[in-house]
């Protein structure tokens, strides 16, 4: 393996990261579903790195998996933030929130 393990783990991390505070900080639906979405690409990263530090196909293969699951979710998710703007108008959480009280 070129790039050590450790480096892989750290990307894996630091894009977690962004992709939890991008989560957990924006006021916009569709923010919100770009953080899970970079979450998700990096857990991606830390399987194929694991993949090939020990040499196997695992890693790769839910790797795959892992990028299945996130186009459904995109498509899933960005047709209810369309629905759900149709019918509020808006896609700021805590405008929805107050309205379903």
């Amino acid at each position: 393996m070129i790039v050590p393990y450790s480096h892989v783990l750290v990307l894996s991390g630091l894009l977690f990261l962004m992709g939890m505070v991008c989560a957990t900080t924006r006021r916009n639906l569709i923010m919100i579903v770009v953080g899970l979405e970079i979450m998700l690409n990096a857990a991606s990263i830390a399987f194929i790195g694991a993949a090939l530090k020990w040499g196997t196909l695992d890693g790769q293969a839910v790797a795959i998996f892992i990028i299945a699951v996130a186009a459904a979710e995109v498509s899933i998710g960005l047709a209810l933030i369309v629905a759900v703007y149709r019918r509020t108008g808006s896609v700021d959480p805590a405008v929805l929130e107050s309205r379903s009280a």
